[in-house]
């Protein structure tokens, strides 16, 4: 492994997170490079900058904190298992993949690989690993940095997790570190739930370094001392609720959808999605695409700068309804829930009532339906069902936690599905939610997924309910001509009347006035 840069100094870095963190030569080789400094320019949370301020964190310093604990944890092996035989090259790989772990992020980080380039190029199948295999070589070549081929192959395989992209004789354990398939507990969770926890105003109440200094290897795998069992329940749970409450707040979704919309419409004219396959170009894809585009003056770019000008004023998608769905009923919803079925509803309601004219311009492209997962890191499963445990007695054997061995207050259920509705428009805000929820009552019947506590006996059938029976979401429901407040019609309508005219045209509620006769 190559030693360079820095004449063979150790620079510290402050985090907020790890405090200091110290940086080798052979780090900062690959950290002052054009490739990894490059992260500074995508936020880590994307569009959830836009609820939380403080959000404003980047993948650059998650990156240094996953190299970090990357570190920490092989070294932490290391000592305390010498018999394991890991070698200074084993923890150089295992940092330098943790460091380079992000480097294929795209702009507004998962907006662009989740939502973007399944827009524009679905049959790309592109992931952002993807982009980090290919900027982590081209990192290595425009940089004279020499890393020996088997090292390069062994860092790409650690950042997917998969062994089997790497010579066999590596260590299968060192897989659990930065990318852990087998239980999803990895450093580069550690890291970002921690990180965006704390910079959201949400501090955690679990120790990374406690975690650290818990793991040993156990059959080749990393297990954890017994007594920090509900610490990782913790984190399991923490994940869940940022996903919940942050990363898929209803604002920051419809931000996304405008931003990707906008970028469809600027693809024809920029080819944004084909830079992902040359480094050259990726380069210099970050979430600075925006204001360049905002300032273009291309006639083929003004659809994308109306919807960015929105965005900058809070003139946005509105959320119209939401849902959660069982996890076991998530694909028949996913299904039947579509945005055709929803605006043929409307207009169905709307032919009824005779004011079929008022939505001549409502469109399935108006309406958003959005099917988003959240989980506990393992979908359905319990993620500590597939962790291996020890105990200070016996810190050479390793089982499963049973029950009794954890807090009992743990959930039946680690995954369902939440079905959220936006539309384009918040002047059809009424009518789409309307037609939404007669779809609902359309959907035919389904059994009801049976669960049963532990301590209650087993029933002898199965119950079904009938999906004609959902209830409406009182806290959501508005009338069919409810139109959302607006701030940029707010400011509208004070400058009207600062310049003389009235402000009745928005009524106390916030409604803008009837459409109807």
């Amino acid at each position: 492994m190559v030693e360079s840069s820095n004449n063979g100094q150790i620079r510290s870095i402050k985090d907020p997170i790890h405090d200091y963190i110290s940086i080798s030569p052979l780090m900062s080789s690959i950290i002052d490079t054009k490739e990894f400094q490059r992260l500074r320019y995508i936020k880590q949370l994307g569009t959830s900058y836009y609820v939380w301020p403080g959000a404003s964190h980047n993948r650059f310093e998650h990156c240094l904190g996953v190299g970090h604990l990357a570190r920490s944890m092989a070294e932490h092996l290391r000592t305390n298992q010498p018999e394991l035989g890991i070698t200074a090259r084993d923890i150089d790989c295992v940092q330098i993949a943790g460091l380079c772990h992000d480097l294929g992020h795209g702009p507004w980080s998962h907006v662009w690989d989740g939502l973007f380039m399944v827009a524009v190029a679905p049959e790309k199948r592109w992931k952002h690993e993807d982009g980090s295999k290919m900027m982590f070589r081209s990192l290595l070549e425009n940089n004279t940095i020499t890393i020996p081929e088997k090292d390069v192959e062994f860092i790409l395989a650690l950042i997917d997790g998969e062994p089997s992209q790497c010579s066999p004789d590596e260590k299968l354990f060192l897989f659990d570190i930065v990318a852990n398939k087998r239980n999803g507990l990895d450093v580069d969770k550690f890291d970002y739930i921690a990180r965006d926890s704390y910079m959201i105003g949400d501090h955690n109440k679990f120790s990374l370094a406690r975690l650290i200094k818990s793991a040993r290897v156990i059959d080749n795998e990393i297990c954890y001392d017994i007594k920090d069992v509900n610490q990782l329940h913790e984190i399991c749970y923490t994940r869940f609720k940022l996903h919940k409450m942050i990363y898929n707040h209803k604002t920051a979704k419809a931000i996304e959808y405008m931003i990707v919309d906008a970028l469809v419409l600027a693809e024809p004219h920029l080819k944004i999605a084909d830079r992902v396959l040359i480094p050259k170009k990726f380069l210099y894809l970050t979430d600075d695409l925006m204001p360049r585009i905002e300032a273009s003056e291309e006639p083929e770019l003004e659809g994308a700068r109306a919807i960015f000008d929105r965005v900058r004023i809070r003139d946005l998608y509105k959320f119209v309804d939401q849902r959660v769905v069982q996890w076991e009923k998530r694909e028949v919803f996913s299904e039947y829930i579509t945005r055709e079925r929803i605006v043929d509803e409307a207009r169905r309601l709307a032919a009824q009532e005779g004011t079929l004219d008022e939505l001549a311009e409502l469109t399935p492209d108006s309406v958003i339906v959005d099917h988003t997962t959240m989980h506990y890191g393992m979908k359905e499963k319990n993620p500590l069902d597939f962790v291996k445990f020890y105990s200070k007695r016996n810190p050479d054997t390793c089982a499963h936690a049973q029950t009794g061995d954890y807090s009992m207050l743990m959930p039946q259920i680690f995954a369902e599905m939440y079905l959220t509705i936006f539309t384009k428009h918040p002047q059809y805000l009424g009518p789409v939610q309307a037609g939404y929820r007669a779809v609902l009552k359309s959907m035919p019947e389904l059994p009801t997924a049976k669960i049963e506590p532990p301590s209650t006996p087993t029933r002898g059938h199965s119950r079904t309910s009938s999906l004609t029976s959902i209830q409406e979401n009182p806290f959501t429901t508005v009338p069919w001509d409810y139109t959302p407040k607006t701030p940029s019609r707010n400011r509208q309508s004070l400058k009207r009347a600062h310049d003389g005219g009235s402000l009745g045209s928005i009524e106390d509620d916030g409604r803008q006035p009837k459409r109807r006769a």
